[in-house]
């Protein structure tokens, strides 16, 4: 079993940056692909940034070139540092976490999820 607890969440004006931190509790961190989501009023649940057990990392079309995602292992934490926020990238933000391999970029593939963060990104 593993708990994710996400933080970093808040308001910040278009053009600004925030880095959302998921803190990781349970069996080994490191044997985990780990995935940032995140859902809009109205639409599906998204896929933003996945970095799988190998160090592949995977992104959006959408966020390339302004989101990074990070793990530190020691840390048991995962981070997307997200810059050059724009108001379409309002959304509550999740941090999810597969017993896999590989990054997926599909949610029903991921056992675990956190509770979720909001970030409101205004023009």
């Amino acid at each position: 079993q593993v708990q994710l607890v996400e933080s970093g969440g808040g308001l910040v004006q278009a053009g600004g940056s925030l880095r959302l931190s998921c803190a990781a509790s349970g069996r080994t961190f490191s044997m985990y692909t780990m995935g940032w989501f995140r859902q809009a009023p109205g639409k599906e649940r998204e896929f933003v940034a996945g970095s799988g057990i190998s160090g592949y990392l995977d992104y959006t079309d959408s966020v390339k070139g302004r989101f990074t995602i990070s793990k530190a292992n020691a840390k048991n934490t995962v981070y997307l540092q997200m810059n050059s926020l724009k108001p379409e990238d309002t959304a509550v933000y999740y941090c999810a976490a597969r017993a896999d391999y590989g990054v997926s970029r599909s949610a029903v593939n991921y056992n675990y999820w956190g509770q979720g963060t909001q970030v409101t990104v205004s023009s």
